[in-house]
């Protein structure tokens, strides 16, 4: 028996030969070719353009577009147009009414989601599956159909008008739910929460100190994917707030149409001032998102 093990162990031990062809190198230094290059920077220019060209028409005016061969560099009258618009709507205080309304939802839906991933992730109670099921069903109805019974809600509640209207609705949503509940099952040992369980911790314990933590990359792509969405709704804002200083920001775009008339100008430039804040928190925690995204793609 042991000059067979004597035998087997350098065998083992001996480098294989493989008869497979080395993995062929992609590009130099074995980065990415230049077709995976060519393709970004059209993916780039798709994205970037219309921001661009919204600059451009603001800039130079209605001519921008009619013009033919349509004008593509920009023009002088850009702060002419921003002044317009500022002097128009209340630019100004529907951007602080947008910016607080998407980050209160952002950063409590984020938790509340997170709240509730756990539950369904991590918690034994009864009706859990089913109830889970509900959630997810619940993202086939169409948004639309929820408004008469939401605003019939809101009414009652006496928050017409107000900016609660706006925030409680969208402090949770399946989706958000449903990312959570992923994240949490995939990345969150179960041997972790039962060590926890044994040392004497409590539920909101082993959601804030142990999942939580481990889940927050998750829940900061969640909060910015909601920032967005609720900085560019406009029909639920539109509904209920009557009151200019109440307005978001994409109120005051619509505002800037007079009757069945607009000036192309001013709307484009609005429109470019509006996307502004986004395009500056993206350029801060872009990569942040990113990361997120990738680490749970990796991790499930």
């Amino acid at each position: 028996m042991s000059d067979v093990i004597d035998q087997a162990v350098p065998q083992a031990l001996a480098p294989t030969v493989s008869s497979a062809k080395p993995p062929r190198r992609r590009g130099k230094g074995g980065g990415v070719g230049w077709p995976s290059y060519v393709f970004l920077g059209l993916a780039v220019v798709v994205s970037v353009f219309p921001l661009y060209y919204m600059f451009v028409v603001a800039s130079v005016g209605a001519t921008a577009v009619t013009s033919i061969p349509p004008r593509l560099y920009p023009g002088t009258n850009f702060m002419a147009v921003a002044e317009k618009v500022f002097d128009t709507v209340p630019f100004i205080a529907s951007l602080v009414n947008s910016a607080f309304v998407s980050l209160t939802v952002a950063v409590l839906s984020a938790i509340l989601c997170a709240m509730a991933g756990f539950a369904f992730a991590k918690l034994q109670f009864p009706g859990r599956n089913v109830l889970f099921l509900i959630v997810l069903l619940t993202m086939t109805v169409p948004a639309q159909l929820s408004v008469i019974p939401q605003y019939l809600i809101v009414s009652w509640l006496g928050w017409v008008d107000t900016l609660q209207a706006i925030i409680v609705p969208g402090l949770a949503s399946a989706f958000g739910i449903f990312w959570m509940r992923q994240h949490m099952s995939t990345t969150v040992s179960d041997e972790l929460i039962q060590a926890a369980r044994i040392d004497g911790a409590n539920s909101w314990q082993l959601f804030w100190r142990i999942a939580f933590p481990v889940v927050r990359p998750a829940a900061f792509v969640l909060g910015l994917i909601t920032f967005t969405a609720v900085w560019n709704d406009f029909m639920w804002p539109f509904i209920v707030l009557k009151s200019p200083e109440l307005f978001t920001v994409q109120i005051a775009l619509k505002q800037l149409q007079a009757n069945r008339s607009i000036d192309v100008a001013l709307a484009m430039g609005g429109s470019f001032m509006a996307t502004l804040p986004l395009l500056i928190a993206f350029f801060f925690v872009g990569r942040r998102m990113v990361s997120g995204i990738m680490d749970g793609a990796f991790k499930g």
